[in-house]
Parts: C-alpha cells; sequence; structure tokens
C-alpha cells in the first residue's frame, strides 16, 4: 500500500519530468521563431510575418516562387500534404539545395531551417516569383 509521501514524490517526479519537457518544447520554439524570422528577411520578406498565422503561409509560398492562392489548397485534406511538400521543394530550390535538404525540411525542420537561416545559403527569387 503507497503512503501519501510516495504519492507526493511520484507527483514530483512527473512534475519536473514534465517541466523539462516543457523547457524543451519552448526552448525548439524560440529557436524556430528566430529562424524563421532570419529565413523571411534573408529572403526579403518582412520577419515579423514569421509570426502571423496564415500570412505567414501566403509568404513562405512567396519565398518557394509558387502562387498565393495555393494557400487556399491549405485547406483542403490531401491537396495539402501534396502542397506543402511542393512549397518545401520551392523553398530548397530558391536556396541553391537539392532534394535532399526537402527530406531535412520535412523531417528534421529544428536543423535543416536553421541551416537555411543562418548559414550561407543564398536566396534566389524563383522566376515564377
Amino acid at each position: 500500500m503507497e503512503t501519501t509521501t510516495d504519492v507526493s514524490t511520484n507527483f514530483a517526479v512527473a512534475g519536473g519530468i514534465s517541466g523539462v519537457w516543457i523547457a524543451i518544447y519552448m526552448a525548439l520554439t524560440v529557436l524556430m521563431i528566430v529562424t524563421m524570422w532570419k529565413l523571411y528577411t534573408k529572403a526579403g520578406q518582412p520577419g515579423w510575418g514569421s509570426i502571423v498565422p496564415i500570412y505567414n503561409m501566403y509568404l513562405m509560398f512567396k519565398i518557394a516562387g509558387k502562387p498565393g492562392w495555393w494557400l487556399l489548397l491549405l485547406f483542403v485534406p490531401i491537396a495539402n500534404i501534396v502542397v506543402a511538400i511542393l512549397m518545401l521543394v520551392g523553398i530548397a530550390n530558391a536556396f541553391g539545395k537539392g532534394g535532399g535538404y526537402v527530406f531535412g525540411l520535412l523531417f528534421l525542420p529544428f536543423i535543416f531551417y536553421p541551416m537555411l537561416a543562418f548559414g550561407d545559403a543564398i536566396y534566389t527569387p524563383p522566376a515564377t516569383a
């Protein structure tokens, strides 16, 4: 039978573990906000646009050289996945990166976006932009 001390110890441990996860989550969130701000400014877009919902995706389509109306396709199931991947292809191409980089942006964005933003990648506007 558990005593009150055992129960309170269990809650303390669970709270400590939760606190660590929250701290990691907050650190990654701040990293991605700073990264996207830098990426947008590197591409000639307003950095503050990266923190405005929906408008940030519109700007991302512009950076990728895709038409702005594609934003509406993000609200269509299945089509949103295809459009998002095509947007990542456009972003990788605009920064002079290849297909392997698209997989990095898709599966490890907290590593590959900072590499684009703070690395030596140069933004070249797509011909369709």
